[in-house]
C-alpha cells in the first residue's frame, strides 16, 4: 500500500497490545475476590493452605488492531502459610503466597492463527493485617466465649519480583516489579449467621526497566472495592456473594501512554466447608461483569485448609 510504512506501523499496533499482554498472568491475581478477609481469630492460629485457581476467557484489545478472538487458559497453583498474632493488644496476621503458574494464549494475528504457552513460578505475596477496632487479641478459649463483634483492620499486601521473567518475551509469568496495596477492611456480623464484609484498597506498582528488553514499563494504580455478604450455617461452613470494582491502571511503555484504563467489575459466590478435624474446604466462582479491558475471565478456585493452634 502506497505510503504505509509497515514496521512503523506494526510497532504502533504491539504497543497498543502489550498492556493487554504483557501482565497476564500475574494480572490476574489482582482482580481477584476475598471474602472474610477481615474477619476476626484468635491468636497463636495457623493456618497451612493449598489453592488451585482456573481461569479462562477473552482477552479484551483495541478493536482498531488487526488482532482478533484472544483468549487465554490459565491455572495457578499456590501455597500459603498464615499465622494469627498478638500485636500491641490488637489481632493482627502475616501471610505468605507462593504461586506456580501456567498458561496457554491463542489469537488471530491477521488471520493467522498464533499461540504461545508459559509455565513457571508467579511472584511471591506477602500480607500483613492488623484489626484496628473491635479486634482485641484473644486466645482459643477467650475467642469461643465471646460472640463475633464488628471489626475494622487494615492490610498490607507486597508481591514481589520473584517469578519466572524474561525481557525478551512479550507474555511472562512475572511482572519483573514490585507492587503494594494498603487497604481498608470493614466487617460486621448480623445476629449469629448473617454476616457483611466491605473493603477499599489502591494497588500501586513500579516499574519494569526490562520490558521487552530495555522498555521501561509504568502503570498507574489501580482502585479495588470489594463487597461481601453471607450466612453462616454452623462453624466453619459459610457462603458468601461477593463483588468487586476495579477502576484505574493506565500503562506507559518509553513514556508514551496507552488508552488502557481499567473500568472493570466481577461477581461470584464462595462456599467454605468442614472436612474433618482442623481441616476445611473452600470453592469460589466469579466472571466478569463489566471489563472495558484485559482479561474478561471465568474462574474458579479451589482451596484446601489445615487449621492448627500453638
Amino acid at each position: 500500500m502506497p505510503g504505509w510504512d509497515r514496521p512503523a506501523v506494526l510497532a504502533l499496533w504491539l504497543r497498543r497490545l502489550l498492556p493487554c499482554l504483557g501482565a497476564l498472568v500475574n494480572g490476574c491475581m489482582a482482580q481477584e475476590l476475598e471474602p472474610r478477609a477481615y474477619s476476626a481469630a484468635p491468636i497463636g492460629t495457623h493456618f497451612l493452605l493449598a489453592t488451585y485457581a482456573r481461569l479462562g476467557g477473552d482477552v479484551l484489545t483495541d478493536p482498531s488492531l488487526p488482532i482478533t478472538d484472544v483468549n487465554a487458559k490459565i491455572d495457578i497453583f499456590a501455597l500459603g502459610y498464615l499465622q494469627v498474632f498478638d500485636l500491641l493488644g490488637r489481632t493482627a496476621s502475616v501471610g505468605v503466597v507462593l504461586p506456580y503458574s501456567r498458561a496457554n494464549v491463542t489469537g488471530n494475528v491477521f488471520d493467522a492463527p498464533n499461540s504461545v504457552y508459559r509455565a513457571g513460578v508467579g511472584d511471591a505475596y506477602l500480607r500483613l493485617a492488623v484489626n484496628l477496632l473491635g479486634g482485641a487479641a484473644k486466645t482459643p478459649a477467650e475467642f469461643a466465649r465471646h460472640p463475633p463483634v464488628s471489626t475494622l483492620g487494615a492490610s498490607l499486601t507486597v508481591v514481589a519480583p520473584s517469578g519466572q521473567y524474561h525481557a525478551d518475551r512479550l507474555i511472562n509469568i512475572g511482572a519483573n516489579r514490585w507492587a503494594f496495596k494498603p487497604e481498608l477492611g470493614v466487617s460486621v456480623p448480623f445476629g449469629n449467621n448473617w454476616f457483611a464484609e466491605s473493603s477499599f484498597g489502591v494497588w500501586f506498582f513500579t516499574a519494569n526497566d526490562e520490558f521487552l528488553g530495555s522498555r521501561q514499563r509504568q502503570q498507574s494504580p489501580i482502585a479495588v472495592v470489594q463487597l461481601h455478604g453471607g450466612y453462616q450455617f454452623r462453624p466453619g461452613l459459610w457462603l458468601a456473594a461477593d463483588a468487586g470494582f476495579y477502576s484505574g491502571g493506565n500503562t506507559t511503555v518509553d513514556g508514551v501512554r496507552n488508552d488502557d484504563r481499567r473500568t472493570n467489575t466481577r461477581y461470584g459466590l464462595t462456599l467454605s466447608v468442614p472436612l474433618v478435624a482442623n481441616w476445611s474446604g473452600k470453592i469460589g466462582v466469579s466472571k466478569g461483569w463489566i471489563t472495558r479491558a484485559g482479561g474478561d475471565y471465568k474462574a474458579i478456585t479451589l482451596t484446601v485448609q489445615y487449621r492448627w493452634n500453638d
